[in-house]
């Protein structure tokens, strides 16, 4: 199992943040680790989905629920990786933080592979931060 935490803080209000995050469709165009998205149902607050990632174009199943103004809670519930992605946001004084917290694994045969994984993933939030970041103060 692998966990990652990263934060950021944003120069900006937490409805702007927030209207960018909880966009889930546009989450190719920030989190460069998922390549394709397709929304099989939305019931309420929830979101099933199939997310086509970059590690070998592996397609994995997701639950999604959205928790309004304060995070997202993605688990995968089908397919190579395993356990969940949480992103939250928080005022920080006059900012806004933007928090991820990665606690997954690798299923299967697969699981060897965990580790080498984290330095990817820890790279590509790191990445996707700032390309929230540079969206917010447009």
């Amino acid at each position: 199992m692998v966990q990652i935490q990263a934060s950021v803080e944003i120069d900006s209000s937490l409805d702007k943040v927030w209207n960018i995050i909880s966009d889930l469709d546009s989450e190719p165009k920030f989190w460069k680790g998922t390549k394709e998205i397709r929304n099989i149902t939305k019931v309420g607050n929830v979101v099933n989905r199939e997310i086509t990632i970059a590690f070998r174009d592996s397609k994995c199943m997701q639950k999604v629920t959205i928790y309004p103004n304060e995070r997202i809670h993605a688990e995968f519930t089908k397919g190579i990786i395993d356990r969940a992605k949480t992103i939250s946001v928080s005022i920080l004084g006059d900012k806004t933080k933007l928090e991820v917290i990665w606690d997954i694994k690798l299923s299967g045969m697969m699981g060897m592979f965990t580790g080498m994984i984290k330095k990817h993933i820890q790279g590509g939030t790191e990445q996707a931060f700032q390309s929230i970041k540079q969206e917010v103060v447009r």
